[in-house]
């Protein structure tokens, strides 16, 4: 999985072949990383959000079900399930793989939302 320097620009990209979801080989080429390491780390996640590997950082996962969800759903559902997402799961979890992802974790996680105060000292929603 080499990443190739344009030299006219200044700039890296990353061109390579995958197999959609009908197993038809097609090509994929995105331009403009400042530097090599982007474009490498670029292929690296589409690569697994196209195999739905469980390999995939949770932050990805989350971006994948949000392109599919958004439009299924109302606008007003949508704003609700984007808030915790974003604001509740993707900061405890986000860097870490699907696959490493375990009951217990999940429990921790679901303690500590319910166990929240704030400087008062009151129960309320985490920030």
């Amino acid at each position: 999985m080499p990443a190739y320097k344009d030299k006219a620009k200044g700039t890296w990209y990353a061109s390579f072949y995958f197999e959609n979801w009908t197993g038809k080989k097609e090509k994929k080429m995105k331009r403009g990383f400042k530097t090599k390491r982007e474009a490498l780390e670029w292929e690296r996640t589409f690569l697994q959000q196209q195999t739905a590997d469980l390999d995939m950082t949770f932050e990805s996962f989350v971006a994948l079900y949000a392109a599919d969800m958004k439009g299924r759903i109302k606008e007003n559902t949508w704003g609700t399930k984007e808030h915790i997402l974003y604001k509740k799961l993707v900061p405890y979890f986000g860097k870490r793989k699907m696959s490493e992802i375990h009951s217990k974790e999940v429990m921790a996680w679901q303690s500590e939302m319910l166990n929240y105060r704030d400087k008062n000292g009151k129960s309320k929603a985490v920030p």
